[in-house]
């Protein structure tokens, strides 16, 4: 098949979940033999849509990438002002509007659409990467019934999915591609359809991995961790879980728990032994610090899949996870290998359980490695998603959009 996935970022440099989902599946249908092509943009960070790459056709991992550059860079104060009024305001929110708040939230790139319409048609299928961006919006307007369209939503409840903009959005594909069975829920309650396609899941892969030496680096010794990955910033749930782990150590002074934190630091963390910060690492110091956790905490309330919870999972680690996130609590109930919590108390709960129980522990990790085994593996989820592409590419749509 020849497969052109439109994407707003795209590069080995870019750390973003959907991005990375993204070039994943570019990379592995192109090793499976399938002509594989990217739209995106030249931009990197995902802060103001800035170009940093040059525009012009490069090939990155086996897969011909095309990028057009962001015709203005997003004017935060701007689109700041705007977004209170869409998604946290109250009062009318005009179409024009709304499309006015798409465009500055952008990545705002008509020349990747203009190439778009002029090219698309050579495609067996054109798939979008997440609903959220101007990137997939423009490209499911400009397309839609020209050539088979497949969309990864990347869905979770959030203020900006209420906008009636989105209404098109989710009626335009021919066949979704869902991370987890949730995000049928979600879509079902919100837009009133069924959506076409299949759960296909995001597949894992982990190497060899060193927990001593992780623990050499950091200064940890025989200490146990808590481990988070990801953005520390408050949105993720991070400052939440450094509350929790604050107050868990003042009514548990004996125990030698650290919380570490890996990843970019967005937020005031407090200075103390017991919380250990080690800022942007690697893949391998990643996975060393994954493989000696006590735990993985995922304290995120908006997450379509988390990537980061099956790779924790592939490593025979257990797992805490934001209750109050359907697909989060969903993954904990069908893999027994992950604690949800609402509040504090539940929290504190969960970790006196894998601290007072080590055997419960090495429990959930095996059924965490056998949930892995069984439904993400990359060869089981590219088996599922290349034969949705096949199907959906199988059933041109007509040039009027019907369905």
């Amino acid at each position: 098949m020849r497969l052109l996935y439109v994407v707003q970022r795209y590069g080995e440099t870019i750390a973003g979940g959907a991005e990375q989902h993204c070039r994943e599946m570019a990379e592995r249908m192109a090793r499976r033999g399938h002509h594989v092509e990217v739209a995106t943009t030249c931009a990197q960070s995902y802060i103001d849509w800035a170009n940093e790459y040059e525009p012009g056709r490069s090939t990155i991992g086996g897969v011909v990438v095309n990028r057009f550059a962001v015709a203005a860079p997003r004017d935060n104060r701007r689109f700041n002002e705007l977004n209170r009024r869409m998604v946290r305001g109250r009062g009318s929110r005009p179409m024009f509007l709304q499309r006015e708040w798409m465009r500055e939230q952008g990545p705002w790139s008509p020349d990747l659409v203009r190439w778009l319409e002029g090219r698309a048609n050579r495609f067996d299928c054109v798939i979008c990467f997440t609903y959220l961006y101007w990137t997939t919006w423009s490209a499911l307007h400009a397309l839609r019934g020209l050539v088979p369209l497949v969309l990864h939503p990347t869905v979770h409840d959030e203020p900006p999915l209420r906008l009636s903009l989105y209404d098109s959005v989710f009626r335009a594909p021919d066949a979704f591609a869902l991370s987890a069975p949730e995000e049928i829920d979600l879509i079902r309650a919100r837009f009133h359809v069924d959506p076409p396609g299949e759960v296909v899941g995001i597949g894992v892969e982990v190497g060899a991995a060193d927990p001593a030496r992780f623990r050499a680096s950091y200064g940890l010794g025989n200490l146990p961790y808590l481990l988070y990955v990801g953005r520390i910033d408050e949105g993720k749930g991070a400052l939440a879980l450094v509350d929790f782990f604050v107050a868990y150590k003042d009514r548990h002074p004996a125990d030698e728990l650290v919380l570490v934190l890996v990843g970019d630091d967005l937020m005031r963390i407090p200075e103390r032994d017991d919380i250990v910060v080690t800022g942007f690492v690697d893949i391998q110091t990643r996975d060393d610090a994954l493989s000696g956790a006590l735990a993985l905490a995922q304290p995120s309330f908006f997450e379509s899949f988390s990537m980061i919870l099956t790779e924790a999972f592939a490593f025979g680690r257990p797992a805490l996870v934001q209750g109050r996130c359907e697909v989060l609590r969903g993954h904990a109930l069908r893999s027994n290998a992950a604690i949800p919590y609402d509040n504090f108390a539940e929290f504190e709960c969960a970790l006196e359980m894998l601290r007072d129980d080590p055997a419960l522990a090495a429990a959930m990790g095996a059924a965490g490695r056998a949930y892995v085994d069984r439904e993400y593996t990359w060869d089981v989820v590219l088996d599922r998603y290349e034969a949705l592409l096949e199907r959906t590419a199988r059933v041109r749509p007509s040039v009027t959009g019907a369905r």
